[in-house]
C-alpha cells in the first residue's frame, strides 16, 4: 500500500459571485488539470445575511454538473425544467446541466443568520456534453453515515466507501464525495483508488496529512517545496491536493478535523471554459453563447 503524497497545499481565497455573494474559492478558473474531472470548489460560509442574500439569480449552464452540499441555512432553487424547492442542512442538490439549463440558487440563513455550504463543479466528457439535463435532490436522512470504532465519522454523498453506497448515482465522473470527521489526536488511514485524482478540503478543526513518510501540516498559504520547515498546523479553509497512491493518512489536531474528501476519474479532454459554460473547443463555446442570444439554448427534447 502506498500513502498519497501531498502535491499542493492551497488556502481558499475570498471572491464574490452571483449578485454579490461573498465566498471563498478553493480552486477554479485556472489550470484545473490536476483536479480533473473537477473544475471548481466554492465554500459559501457566511454569518452576515447582507453578504449572501442577493444569491445567484437566473443563469445558464452547459457541459458540467454542479453539486451543492448545505451544512447550515437553506438554498432555494428553481430551473428551466420546472424543478423548484429548497435544500437544508445536510441535503445535497446534484444538477447535470448537460445540453443546457437555466437555474437560480438563492441562499437563506438559519435562525441565527448563518449560511454554510459548498458548490463543486464536475466536468462532463465530450460524449455527454449535450446530454439531457438531470436533477437529483437528496435529503440528509438518505445519506449513509458510517462511524468507525475509533470515532471517525463519514457521510457518503456519492460513490462507494467502507461498504456503503451514496444515494447520488449515474454521474459521469464516477466521483466519490465524502464528508469525513476524525476525532482529536487520532491518526486515520483512508483507502483511495490509485487511478483517481483526489483532494481534501478542511472546513473545521485542523490536522496534518502525511506526505510520504513524514506528516505535513496543512498550511495557511501555498508553500514553496524548497522550504525545509513546513508551516504550523492551520485552521480550516485549506485545500490539500494529493498525488498518486492507494491510501491517504491524516493526523487530527487537538480539536479534531472535518473535511470533504473528493475523488474522480480524470476525463483528460481539452477544456474550453467561459463563465458558467464548459465545452471542449472555442467554437463550441461561441455556439453556446450565440444560442443564448438567439433564445435556442434550451433544447426542446431536454426539457422536463
Amino acid at each position: 500500500m502506498s500513502i498519497r503524497p501531498v502535491k499542493r497545499l492551497i488556502k481558499s481565497k475570498p471572491t464574490t459571485e452571483g449578485a454579490g455573494v461573498h465566498l471563498r474559492r478553493a480552486f477554479g478558473f485556472g489550470n484545473t488539470s490536476d483536479f480533473d474531472p473537477f473544475l471548481l470548489l466554492d465554500d459559501f460560509r457566511n454569518d452576515v445575511p447582507e453578504d449572501y442574500l442577493a444569491g445567484f439569480p437566473w443563469h445558464p449552464h452547459r457541459g458540467i454538473e454542479t453539486i451543492t452540499y448545505v451544512l447550515a441555512g437553506t438554498v432555494e432553487h428553481g430551473d428551466s425544467m420546472g424543478n423548484h424547492g429548497a435544500i437544508a442542512a445536510g441535503d445535497v442538490q446534484w444538477m447535470t446541466a448537460g445540453s443546457g439549463i437555466i437555474h437560480q440558487e438563492m441562499p437563506k440563513g438559519d435562525h441565527a443568520g448563518r449560511m454554510h455550504g459548498f458548490q463543486l463543479w464536475a466536468n462532463l466528457p465530450s460524449s455527454l456534453k449535450m446530454t439531457a439535463p438531470r436533477y437529483q435532490e437528496v435529503r440528509t436522512l438518505d445519506i449513509p453515515e458510517i462511524k468507525d470504532d475509533d470515532g471517525t465519522h463519514v457521510r457518503v454523498v456519492c460513490g462507494n466507501f467502507w461498504g456503503k453506497s451514496g444515494p447520488v448515482d449515474g454521474i459521469a465522473a464516477d466521483p466519490i464525495y465524502l464528508d469525513v470527521s476524525v476525532p482529536p489526536g487520532r491518526r486515520k488511514t483512508l483507502p483511495m483508488e490509485v487511478t483517481r485524482h483526489a483532494f481534501a478540503y478542511v472546513f473545521a478543526g485542523d490536522g496534518k496529512f502525511c506526505n510520504a513518510s513524514e506528516p505535513l501540516a496543512v498550511p495557511t498559504e501555498p508553500v514553496s517545496w524548497a522550504d525545509t520547515k513546513p508551516p504550523a498546523e492551520a485552521d480550516n479553509r485549506s485545500l490539500v491536493l494529493f498525488d498518486r497512491g492507494d491510501e491517504l493518512m491524516v493526523q487530527a489536531g487537538d480539536d479534531g478535523i472535518r473535511f470533504l474528501l473528493v475523488s474522480g476519474k480524470p476525463i483528460e479532454e481539452p477544456v474550453a471554459w467561459y463563465g458558467p459554460i464548459v465545452m471542449n473547443t472555442q467554437e463550441q463555446l461561441r455556439q453556446a453563447f450565440n444560442e443564448l442570444e438567439k433564445g435556442t439554448f434550451l433544447k426542446k427534447d431536454a426539457r422536463g
